[in-house]
């Protein structure tokens, strides 16, 4: 029956053409231009970046860089500055992504409208998005100002006090820093919704609303299926975005005052560059790196999951 089995399929085999035999080698020259900066710019990178976790490499060092082993993890495991600053990237992820989609969502809603200069409405909403990170902390910088800040001005105006240095409070510097967050993202979460929104049939609106259904009913019986993939694919990119944030709070503040905005990326750029502790950095790296996997493989697994019931 095994002999069969083999004669037919080497039969098929020689039955292909041989175009076809090839087809799949051929393949591979086509992707090989756009695989290869990805494996030198990105694969490249990271297989060294955790080769150094491994190991004690420092600044400066004049003698060899010896293997360590995991010894750059067991001292990650007792940072609590480290874990402090993961504390607060959390915070300041979290605290990004979610008022960031929410206000998106409102702003989506809102441009999909059958509304006048709709399309100059749609083309100001996403100037933020065309701005460098570094111009929006030095811009978000003056509007903190505590001296001739626009936002102290107006509290003065207004009689709501004298106005306080909101970069530089321990209070006030992460809530602070967390609203230039939602800011700058929000441009390309908003697009991303608007885009969803347009493959909403109008057809089934109008059903609804013969139907008798309010704008909320509207929204969760149609608008919400059908747009819950896209709200769910952006919640999960801006959350591990925002986790690996750097430059803006760089800008901003530095990781101060105090640690307050120290997020891990921040700390482990001050552990490479300021310190000189290139193995250790990288150990950090690598946390961080494993922190994210976990994100896309819980994402991913809840995608399939949602494509198997549907």
């Amino acid at each position: 029956m095994t002999s069969v089995a083999g004669a037919e399929a080497s039969a098929t085999a020689a039955r292909r053409p041989a175009g076809a035999r090839t087809a799949g080698h051929g393949a591979w020259f086509l992707v090989l231009p756009a695989l290869v900066p990805i494996l030198l710019i990105s694969a490249g990178p990271l297989l060294y970046g955790i080769l150094l976790a491994f190991t004690d490499a420092q600044s400066g060092r004049t003698g060899t860089t010896r293997w360590i082993g995991a010894l750059n993890f067991q001292d990650l495991l007792h940072d609590t500055l480290f874990w402090e600053s993961f504390r607060i990237g959390l915070v300041w992820a979290v605290g990004v992504t979610v008022p960031q989609f929410l206000l998106a969502l409102g702003l989506a809603l809102l441009l999909d409208q059958d509304l006048r200069l709709r399309g100059l409405a749609r083309a100001l909403a996403i100037v933020p998005w065309a701005m460098p990170e570094v111009v929006v902390g030095i811009m978000w910088r003056l509007v903190y100002n505590p001296d001739a800040g626009v936002l102290n001005e107006t509290l003065r105006d207004l009689g709501l006090g004298d106005g306080r240095d909101w970069l530089s409070g321990l209070a006030t510097a992460l809530p602070a820093v967390i609203v230039v967050g939602v800011w700058a993202g929000l441009p390309q979460t908003t697009v991303a919704l608007l885009a969803g929104l347009q493959n909403v049939p109008r057809e089934l609106h109008e059903a609804a609303a013969v139907d008798g259904a309010g704008a909320w009913r509207r929204f969760r019986a149609v608008t919400w299926p059908a747009l819950r993939p896209v709200a769910l694919a952006v919640t999960a990119l801006n959350l591990i975005w925002n986790l690996n944030s750097f430059a803006l709070v760089y800008v901003l503040t530095s990781g101060g005052p105090g640690g307050k905005t120290r997020l891990p990326m921040l700390f482990a750029y001050e552990e490479a560059f300021r310190y000189g502790q290139f193995g250790y950095a990288a150990a950090m790296g690598c946390v961080l790196v494993a922190v994210v996997s976990v994100l896309l493989a819980v994402f991913l697994a809840g995608r399939l999951r949602g494509g198997d019931a549907t």
